[in-house]
């Protein structure tokens, strides 16, 4: 179930203030959960965002240190390989599950962390999936950060085996 009580980027000990990358992710999730719902373009999207959403606050903390390329590279990035990162989430999801029974917000989730799993190799993968994992703290109540913790782990040593060491354990799905 969502929730929107929680700062996605506060830690069990209390609140601070998103870091601008922490708040281009969140952003970034929000408007792909958006185009997903309305079909809007993604430039579109983007600049309403950068426009209006920016400035809101965020459990009363107003987001204009939102890092705004990292913002439009998520979107746009995602916007232009959703079926690329659609096959490889599929590929690391379990055998009876199949990327049409995701809920909306949460494959937004996921396609934007698989994004950054493939594309953005200078973020270290536990960085990622740490971010990515606190998003869907701050999104839902329930299995989800353990679902999202499982995906991203498991991509994430496909994708990038050698951060942690190994071959990569399953088929090339880039």
């Amino acid at each position: 179930m969502a929730k929107s009580s929680q700062n996605p980027s506060a830690g069990k000990s209390g609140r601070r203030r998103p870091s601008g990358l922490s708040a281009a992710r969140l952003l970034a999730v929000q408007a792909l959960y958006q185009i997903s719902l309305n079909k809007n373009p993604p430039a579109e999207v983007i600049a309403e965002f950068l426009e209006h959403r920016v400035e809101e606050d965020l459990e009363g903390l107003k987001h204009a240190s939102v890092n705004r390329p990292l913002l439009s590279q998520l979107v746009e990035g995602v916007s232009a390989q959703t079926d690329d990162l659609d096959d490889m989430l599929a590929a690391v999801l379990d055998e009876d599950w199949t990327i049409e029974r995701v809920e909306i917000l949460l494959l937004s989730l996921l396609r934007t962390a698989a994004f950054e799993l493939s594309e953005r190799l200078e973020v270290p993968a536990r960085v990622v999936i740490s971010e990515y994992v606190d998003l869907a703290n701050a999104f839902f109540d329930g299995q989800e950060t353990a679902f999202v913790n499982g995906m991203l782990d498991r991509l994430a040593h496909v994708l990038r085996a050698e951060e942690f060491g190994e071959a990569a354990a399953l088929p090339d799905i880039t």
